[in-house]
């Protein structure tokens, strides 16, 4: 019998349904414009490209001008490509223009689905961000559809890690820009770092389309994106630590699996406070609770973490001694990523590998906050349904399943639980066996490096032929998963099957036209991609008529999301296919998710060696536990943003006002102001308001002054005259103050002012900023402890983050104003010693052995010189000092040229 919800559905149809029959009339536009379209030359698409970026820009809405940009765009790809829109990627591509994500089975064309809303959105002048998971994407998905957009009259930009300077600044201007998400965010706070808006690389964030977005919007957003720079080496303290934890006994402390969280227990704490009195690091009298031990107690807990939580090969790799992070969701290396708080340099201690300095906090922002920037956002992936509520709450992104092109095919086995992980690895092996001797091509997922080599030993002993793909062997990922679907190829992946790279029965055509004519340069490429069309077209009915692409899963993932990008390989474009999951009780989720039950369950049956249970039951069991972990981590990602939202609104306070000062041509009004502001501040902390002349601190003002503004006025004789109140002292102090800085302008010229105004500022802002993310950091570690008071964390958080803020801002005020009063133009003398020690400094840079002082001591020293009559002076170098004693280069002095 049909149950209401499912009744209801079968009569209206569900949302979703009701959401993809709505774009159908704009699709039989875009359609039916096809025949028009098809007509025009190659310059008259770019043409209409022109027209249609005069009209947006001109003010006519996108949506209007959609049906001709996707009929344009369509044969563009057509000319460029030899590839055909399909309807299904039309449809797409219009929720990703309306703000959507929309959900695409792999091998469905997402990237070229995405085509149609970059160009579409482009033509507003703005440029497009098209965000992918790692370099290789960036590089390879720009190139591609570049000819695309070529051909269309855009241009394109790829930006990647370590890019020059003036070469990220250009992929940014382009119309379309292809870059991971980790280097957009840098860039965004590496700009709102910069000193001058010429030097910053972004544009605005007006439109992004996000590939894998439930990998980058999701999995990737429990950790925020942070620029730091060294602080002091504390490498010593980390090995000492590390030394103690073999001496510890599991009594010592508990570990909580389910929370990733492990604790020191009384007698761990009691051990360890005698092991460092020992060592001679806790003072007698001291314990670890005392204020005095919060640096001691906080090596010690990450010594422990490191030993504890973190495992080799599966959290982290030592690779050129150096420890690496690996990505849990797509098993990749994470270069240049560290673990923040010094829990990376306990690993490294662990590691015996040597210990990099530990960082402070330059700039930071969480994925969600620094995607949130753009006007609008879409998405695409084809697993995004099971987070639909964390993409509606956190980004206001709808999901909608497009239907795939043709029916799916693949056929989806049960999952086979076993006792142990050797039953279970033993049926693996069978179960390969089994495939590859009908030619079947295999494709095994892994949890981590450890477990794959570990099943690659096995099928070795078995002499089965295999490949390996992990983080250990990421460069070859795309030339491995282009032949995992050659007939009898066997692949063992960890967590990254695919991950971007469509996995084709048969193997893939392109990889193989391109390394045909890499190893005979001078064939002809038609008759090449002839040739190896006919051969693939064999190889592909071979492989179908064994099966297709059989996905095995050797584990469950905490996310059945990751699990489904797994089982999602297999069955593209309706191919045929299969995938199935062997588990056992000893896997990490069922061990501590509670599989005791099942254990118990299993021993009643009095399962034999080697034996599974298949049941659907086991299915949904291990479905609610999956749900369970995932519902904990999106309240974990919740809990960050929340507490990252307070930073986020003084960021952007902090960058926005940064932007304005790199604008602004005169700053002399913000500085006035700031400095009028601190008068004030010293009149009421020195002449307090409603108080008497005689209680006021004359002497103590004058010195303030003096100290704060370089500023030496006759405060006691003005304080001592007849009818003086609060407003005169103000006015002639602010009086003072002005005519100080006025002589300054004059002294340096108006220019020059500007400049060390712009720069004074800029540079006291960053520092100050920094020092205020510090202190949250430290705020944010210790403000947890007060919900034991029954106060609630976040709102403490939040009023002692704003007091923080309004503090920075008061000693911001102060520090510039200070700063700028000390400013004084450099005498000829101290401009001379400046320069002689420059140049001393260039020569020892450069090796070169010390002459004489200065260039023109030795011209000085010849019978004849006159520092008058340059006919006297010889040749000097067009860069030594001008001899006339001016302190400049000769160049820019004497030797000018008009």
């Amino acid at each position: 019998m049909l149950g209401l919800g499912t009744l209801a559905k079968k009569v209206f149809g569900s949302p979703n349904d009701r959401k993809v029959k709505s774009v159908r009339p704009l699709v039989d536009k875009i359609n039916a414009l096809e025949p028009e379209f098809k007509a025009l030359t190659d310059d008259e698409i770019k043409s209409k490209t022109e027209s249609l970026a005069m009209r947006a820009q001109g003010g006519e809405s996108l949506d209007d001008l959609l049906p001709e940009a996707f009929a344009n765009c369509r044969e563009g790809a057509r000319r460029a490509l030899g590839l055909r829109a399909f309807d299904v990627q039309l449809k797409g591509g219009i929720f990703l223009h309306q703000g959507n994500i929309s959900e695409m089975k792999t091998g469905e064309g997402k990237t070229l689905m995405a085509t149609f809303p970059a160009y579409l959105n482009a033509l507003a002048g703005k440029g497009v961000h098209i965000v992918t998971v790692n370099d290789y994407l960036a590089k390879r998905d720009a190139e591609w559809m570049s000819k695309v957009y070529s051909a269309l009259g855009l241009t394109t930009g790829v930006v990647y890690p370590y890019q020059p300077d003036d070469e990220k600044r250009a992929a940014y201007k382009a119309d379309i820009t292809y870059a991971t998400n980790n280097e957009l965010g840098f860039d965004y706070l590496r700009d709102n770092m910069k000193s001058s808006i010429e030097d910053m690389s972004q544009r605005g964030h007006f439109y992004a389309i996000v590939d894998e977005v439930d990998s980058i919007l999701i999995d990737e957003a429990r950790t925020p994106l942070i620029i730091s720079g060294p602080s002091q080496d504390r490498s010593d303290l980390y090995t000492t630590m590390n030394a103690l934890i073999p001496e510890i006994l599991p009594e010592h402390y508990k570990l909580d699996e389910k929370t990733r969280n492990v604790t020191y227990t009384e007698e761990g704490n009691e051990f360890i406070e005698n092991r460092l009195r020992e060592a001679g690091l806790l003072p007698e009298g001291q314990n670890l609770y005392d204020p005095e031990s919060t640096t001691l107690v906080h090596h010690v807990n990450q010594a422990l973490r490191a030993n504890t939580l973190f495992q080799r090969d599966q959290q982290y790799m030592v690779r050129d001694g150096e420890v690496m992070l690996i990505d849990e969701f797509t098993g990749r290396m994470m270069r240049g990523r560290r673990l923040s708080d010094g829990l990376h340099q306990a690993i490294e201690a662990k590691e015996g590998v040597t210990i990099q300095p530990e960082n402070v906090t330059l700039a930071s922002v969480t994925f969600q906050n620094y995607f949130r920037l753009y006007n609008k956002l879409g998405g695409m992936t084809g697993t995004a349904k099971t987070e639909a509520e964390e993409f509606m709450e956190i980004y206001g992104l709808g999901v909608v399943e497009v239907p795939t092109n043709r029916p799916i095919a693949r056929v989806d086995d049960h999952d086979q639980v076993y006792r142990t992980a050797r039953e279970k690895f033993e049926g693996v092996v069978k179960s390969i066996k089994e495939a590859t001797e009908k030619g079947q091509p295999i494709l095994v997922g892994t949890t981590s490096i450890e477990k794959s080599e570990q099943l690659s030993e096995m099928l070795k002993v078995d002499g089965v032929v295999h490949n390996v793909l992990n983080a250990r062997q990421h460069e070859q990922e795309a030339q491995i998963v282009a032949d995992a679907g050659k007939f009898g190829a066997v692949t063992i992946a960890t967590n990254m099957a695919g991950r971007g790279t469509d996995i084709q029965l048969g193997g893939n055509v392109e990889m193989k036209v391109l390394e045909a004519l890499a190893a005979d340069p001078e064939a002809e490429p038609d008759v090449i991609r002839a040739r190896i069309e006919a051969e693939h077209a064999d190889e592909k009915a071979r492989v179908i008529a064994a099966g297709g692409l059989f996905v095995l899963g050797t584990e469950r993932h905490e996310s059945r999301r990751i699990d489904n990008q797994l089982r999602g390989r297999s069955g593209r474009q309706g191919d045929p296919g299969r995938s199935s999951f062997f588990l056992s009780l000893e896997d990490d989720l069922m061990r501590i998710f509670g599989s005791e039950r099942l254990d118990s369950v299993l021993s009643k049956l009095g399962m034999k060696e080697g034996e599974a249970i298949v049941h659907p039951w086991v299915n949904k069991s291990l479905e609610k536990a999956q749900a369970k972990v995932e519902g904990r981590n999106f309240d974990i990602r919740k809990q960050l943003l929340k507490f990252d939202d307070v930073m986020n609104d003084q960021r952007k306070a902090i960058f926005s006002q940064r932007l304005e000062i790199m604008e602004s041509q005169d700053l002399g009004e913000i500085a006035e102001d700031m400095r009028h502001h601190v008068i004030d501040d010293l009149i009421d902390d020195f002449l307090p308001p409603k108080s008497y002349a005689d209680q006021w601190n004359a002497d103590g003002l004058a010195a303030a002054l003096v100290e704060r503004l370089a500023l030496d006025v006759p405060v006691a004789a003005w304080t001592a005259e007849e009818g003086v109140d609060h407003e005169l002292m103000r006015e002639r102090i602010c009086e003072a103050s002005d005519t100080m800085m006025a002589e300054k302008l004059a002294a340096f010229g108006p220019e020059t002012m500007r400049n060390i105004e712009k720069q004074v500022l800029l540079q006291t802002i960053d520092a100050k900023w920094r020092e205020h993310l510090l202190t949250l950091e430290h705020l944010r570690s210790v403000v947890g402890f007060r919900g034991y008071a029954q106060r609630d964390p976040l709102s403490e958080y939040k009023t002692e983050g704003f007091s923080l803020f309004e503090s920075m801002l008061n000693s911001l005020r102060q520090d510039v104003s200070q700063r700028l009063a000390q400013v004084r133009p450099l005498s000829e003398s101290e401009q001379k010693t400046m320069l002689e020690q420059y140049m001393a400094q260039q020569r020892a840079a450069a090796g070169t052995p010390e002459p004489v002082a200065l260039a023109d001591n030795a011209l000085r020293a010849k019978d004849g010189f006159d520092a008058e009559n340059p006919a006297s002076w010889g040749d000097p170098g067009r860069n030594d000092p001008c001899p006339c004693g001016s302190g400049d280069k000769f160049k820019h002095c004497h030797g000018k040229i008009a």
